[in-house]
């Protein structure tokens, strides 16, 4: 039976509520304020946390928080465009204006829980070696991939932006493989220089060049029985290119300067941020190297693709860079989670990492991490009360109202989610997502989850 806690100050709402979900099959506590709630439960007991916005003493956005990734659903008898896009912007997973029906509350509790819990088992299921997290779309098909592939020998070309994890893809793969207990050698063939690549990767014989004092078997030789990851494999030079060919054809390799071959049974991950068939169109790259490679392709999504993903990645972050510097009571600053939500990493979870790194330095303990404390460009980033006048000319000549400026004069008769509907629809074509989500005020994130829970279609164009 799921758990659910219901943290409201009046009395009758608190006891309509206990008796609404336990009369359909859910089992409830109630606390009437966030401290009776931390005195008496452990919140990451609860499946769901249904919580009134305006609590004695605390808001009840704060237990988004303090539950440890248990879902906060916020209900509010001030019901607005405004508390509604602040409480989504600051993680709750719905927003309840008061009064509402018993059917309403009841769809909301079921459609939350049956997420939650599927986000909960897809998670347990899917290949998480080496810390890859997401129950993205983008990422369900990753690992979806990931684990069908693992199971087999087969050759996989890993295709991402820099930064996007294609190491943590490969370890995945070689760690749920049949040679997990075996070598995973790992090659970043940009990192080597063009006239030791291929002494490093096939091995040279004593004398076989200027500086070759004693004879080295090599990298590939070394990953024999286990995996060979090439990461930026489109670097290769062609004569290493030609001898990679070699060993995945013949299983065998030839170290520079030896007449002898010597069997290797090593399974190849590549990875790339290059197009390769291009480089195979102005002969930068074996065409039949590729086709060798190019087995099972795996794609990884850029994080400003990731949707909610990237919320989680970043708080698993903060919890390593915590524990490393002996940090422990280190959260996010709402204006943070916005950042973090609507800006668009180029650099991906590399350049998240390292921003992370820099404001948990740079944070005190028992201190809340702020924007500022992140060290991006926030300028694609609406974290005040204007809107950004620097868009571009032709998103300006639209002239869309804010969200702020709906509250003091809102649509005839339109619903929150009539208007967002409707926004959306009118814009998409014109703007990317990130001004999207600037002109309503809300981050990347809040704007992906609205379109998720209304069925709203990304533009083709975009």
């Amino acid at each position: 039976m799921n758990k659910i806690l219901i943290v409201e100050d009046d009395d009758s709402i608190r006891a309509s509520l206990h008796k609404l979900l336990n009369s359909n099959n859910y089992e409830t506590c109630e606390a009437s304020n966030i401290q009776d709630a931390l005195d008496q439960f452990k919140l990451p007991d609860f499946a769901l946390i249904i919580s009134a916005l305006k609590l004695p003493d605390a808001p009840g956005t704060d237990l988004i928080k303090l539950a440890g990734g248990v879902p906060v659903l916020i209900m509010s008898s001030f019901a607005s465009l405004k508390s509604a896009v602040e409480t989504m912007r600051m993680g709750a997973v719905d927003y309840l204006p008061k009064p509402f029906s018993p059917n309403e509350l009841l769809a909301g509790v079921n459609r939350i829980l049956k997420t939650h819990k599927s986000q909960i088992n897809f998670h347990r299921s899917a290949p998480t070696s080496r810390g890859m997290i997401g129950s993205s779309p983008a990422m369900k098909q990753v690992f979806k991939i990931l684990h069908k592939v693992s199971k087999t020998d087969a050759t996989v070309l890993i295709h991402g932006e820099t930064g996007t994890g294609k190491e943590l893809a490969a370890s995945a793969i070689h760690n749920e493989s049949r040679r997990s207990s075996q070598p995973l050698v790992c090659v970043n063939c940009a990192a080597i220089p063009e006239n030791l690549i291929e002494a490093e990767l096939f091995g040279h014989e004593k004398g076989a060049f200027t500086g070759a004092t004693e004879a080295r078997k090599g990298l590939v030789a070394a990953a024999d029985t286990g995996t060979l990851f090439l990461d930026e494999v489109g670097e290769l030079p062609l004569e290493a290119q030609a001898r990679l060919l070699r060993v995945l054809q013949e299983k065998e390799v030839r170290p520079i300067g030896s007449v002898k071959s010597r069997k290797v049974d090593v399974r190849l991950v590549a990875a790339t941020h290059r197009n390769l068939k291009k480089l195979c169109e102005t002969g930068q790259f074996r065409e039949d190297l590729f086709y060798r490679i190019n087995v099972v392709n795996l794609d990884l999504p850029p994080l400003r693709e990731r949707g909610e993903d990237i919320l989680e990645i970043a708080e698993t972050l903060l919890g390593k860079q915590c524990r490393e510097l002996s940090k422990h009571h280190l959260q996010f600053a709402p204006d943070a989670i916005q950042a973090i939500t609507s800006y668009g990493w180029p650099g991906n979870i590399r350049e998240l990492e390292n921003s992370l790194e820099r404001a948990a330095i740079l944070c005190d303990d028992n201190e809340q991490i702020t924007h500022d404390l992140l060290g991006i460009d926030l300028s694609l980033v609406d974290l005040g009360d204007e809107v950004n006048h620097d868009a571009d000319q032709t998103t300006a000549t639209l002239e869309p109202r804010t969200i702020r400026q709906i509250i003091s004069d809102p649509p005839a008769g339109l619903s929150l989610e009539d208007y967002f509907t409707r926004f959306v629809l009118e814009h998409q074509e014109a703007m990317s997502e990130t001004e999207l989500a600037q002109k309503l005020g809300i981050s990347r994130k809040c704007l992906w989850e609205r379109r998720q829970k209304l069925g709203i279609p990304r533009s083709k164009t975009q």
